[in-house]
């Protein structure tokens, strides 16, 4: 039992190394292009290809489950709940604040809802492994911001933890669903709802857009690679591991955007993002151990 556990560990770590990409081919995109657009075009090209993989699978299975409409809305909503909150608290917080309260209150969200909707209080190496990864992934976002909070947005904070809390929602509804339709189906039903709702939304918010070759790269490749390669790894693993740990294990992402920043942007860390970072990954340790344990007693 305990192996079988191994796998979707390894699925959700290569899937987070994925989203760590997604900070450094945005900033390759051209400046003219709303993130509300980007952010509802990534959805939208993820939406195709999880389409394109559930025909795939339609003609290997005689009788496919039926969709559970309700659990598939819920999970639509909280795909662009999350993609419209991160991108409008960012943009009222500040990048480094902001991503660390999104990023870092969904594994908290996440043991939060495991225990109040599934009756799953996760143990409490598990908590110590998440508080020290979230304290960790914080550090290394805000390294070099300086600690003044004077202009923080009171709405961009709150734009962030909702942006946390429909991530951790996501995860654990689309648990369920996964294990009643397949990765493929699922998250054509929550993605290709969260599209429907977010291009409308990005209209309204970005206006007409001006997209230039150089924006097409860098959105197909946060379609498909970014969000719909990564959530497919992220989906299969849930059959293996609980929605909290997979969500915890997730705080891999900014550790890959910390070494893109240095090798490709150049950035220069300083002593906090490399004591964050020994943090994340000793927090992402102590999390492997809770979920192996768990699995062995099972």
């Amino acid at each position: 039992m305990t192996a079988s556990s191994l796998p979707g560990i390894a699925l959700v770590l290569l899937a987070a190394m994925l989203w760590g990409t997604t900070g450094t081919a945005q900033s390759l995109a051209p400046d003219q292009l709303s993130p509300y657009w980007i952010g509802a075009l990534r959805l939208a090209v993820a939406s195709v290809f999880f389409a394109l993989l559930a025909r795939l699978a339609r003609r290997q299975d005689a009788g496919p489950a039926p969709l559970p409409r309700g659990a598939a809305l819920l999970a639509a909503i909280c795909v662009a709940a999350y993609n419209l909150s991160f991108f409008a608290g960012v943009k009222a917080a500040g990048v480094a604040l902001g991503t660390a309260l999104a990023i870092g209150s969904g594994p908290i969200w996440a043991g939060v809802l495991q225990t109040a909707l599934l009756r799953r209080l996760p143990p409490a190496l598990w908590w110590l492994g998440t508080l020290l990864g979230v304290a960790g992934g914080a550090a290394l976002v805000l390294d070099g911001q300086g600690g003044g909070a004077a202009g923080v947005s009171v709405a961009g904070i709150a734009l962030c933890l909702l942006a946390g809390l429909s991530y951790a929602g996501y995860a654990l509804v689309n648990q369920q669903l996964v294990a009643q339709v397949g990765a493929a189906r699922a998250n054509l039903a929550a993605f290709g709802g969260a599209a429907v709702l977010a291009l409308p939304l990005a209209l309204m918010l970005g206006g007409v857009p001006a997209p230039q070759p150089g924006t097409w790269a860098v959105v197909i490749y946060l379609g498909l690679v970014a969000t719909g390669l990564a959530y497919l790894l992220f989906s299969t693993a849930l059959r293996r591991i609980s929605g909290a740990t997979a969500v915890t294990l997730a705080l891999a992402e900014p550790v890959t955007a910390f070494a893109l920043a240095i090798a490709i942007v150049g950035e220069r860390p300083g002593a906090l993002a490399f004591g964050g970072l020994a943090a994340v990954l000793a927090g992402l340790l102590l999390v492997i151990v809770a979920e192996l344990r768990g699995q062995r007693q099972a």
